[in-house]
């Protein structure tokens, strides 16, 4: 075939999807239209006044508390205390994720489809009957208990466990373990729900059972997966765990609390760079784990 019939032959093949092309933009508009409308109805609920934060006065009462800030204390006194609560923040960060880890880990089994009620595992059993209903039960239910759980913020359960066993670091441990088991439980099911399933045909052509198709099948597929989520969310408790003693749970943020009550700049200042040198710390040896067991 030579070029001109080429050219000819494209010339008269319709377009595919091209009748479609006004509609699709139509729908388009109309995604960009509430898009903008939601933006300014945010921008007006926020009660934003970007006028008021770049103003002369803000901008200078900024360079006021800056020079406020600097230099750091570095005495002994300030360095023991900030060593000691980056310590703190440290311990309820991971001790708050494997707590997370083994709320995940005990409910997600429950709160996955494939495994409890549906899929490739149950496709030779009847869609009705009161089986099936009864394993959708613990599923509903998990899947309550781990919206639950995540849905209501760090802070909030922080505060809730205060009142609960006190001030200290333990308060923060069960906020961190209870709202991230929520997250990873989440996490998890999704991993669990979208797994390779030819391992699993292969197993049941072998006859195996559901618990060993979990064991052989399914969970080696998915473990990396966990492990990647597991270090990720310790990253973010980290992060979470410097600002929860704000409410008395402990840690850096507690002393951040105080500092900004006595306006103590200097030492606030301190306590800050302890987060940043903590958090980098914990970012790299995460990076490192996650190389070496991924």
């Amino acid at each position: 075939m030579n070029s001109r019939t080429a050219l000819k032959t494209c010339e008269t093949i319709p377009l595919r999807g091209g009748g479609r092309g006004g509609k699709f933009g139509a729908k388009n508009v109309l995604v960009l239209a509430a898009t903008v409308a939601l933006f300014v109805w945010s921008y007006r609920g926020a009660e934003i006044e970007l006028t008021q934060l770049f103003s002369r006065d803000s901008v200078q009462q900024i360079v006021i508390y800056i020079k406020k800030l600097i230099p750091p204390d570095f005495s002994a006194p300030v360095l023991h205390g900030a060593l000691k609560g980056t310590i703190e923040t440290f311990a309820i960060s991971f001790m708050g994720t494997l707590m997370a880890v083994g709320i995940a880990l005990s409910v997600v089994f429950f709160a996955s489809r494939n495994l409890i009620y549906s899929g490739l595992l149950y496709e030779m059993e009847p869609k009705q009957g009161w089986k099936r209903t009864a394993r959708m039960l613990p599923y509903l239910a998990a899947k309550s208990l781990l919206n639950v759980l995540r849905t209501i913020p760090e802070m909030v359960w922080a505060l809730i466990f205060v009142f609960m066993v006190g001030l200290g670091s333990f308060p923060g441990v069960l906020a961190l373990g209870v709202h991230t088991g929520g997250v990873l439980g989440k996490l998890f099911g999704e991993v669990l729900e979208d797994v390779d399933t030819q391992p699993i045909e292969s197993l049941q052509a072998t006859g195996a059972t559901r618990m060993q198709i979990l064991f052989y099948g399914i969970l080696p597929q998915v473990l990396p997966q966990f492990v990647a989520y597991t270090l990720y969310r310790w990253e973010v408790n980290i992060r979470v765990a410097a600002v929860l003693g704000l409410v008395g749970a402990g840690g850096l943020g507690q002393r951040i609390h105080i500092a900004i009550s006595l306006f103590l700049e200097n030492q606030l200042l301190t306590l800050i760079i302890a987060i940043y040198i903590l958090v980098t710390i914990v970012d790299y040896l995460s990076a490192y784990l996650r190389r070496k067991v991924i």
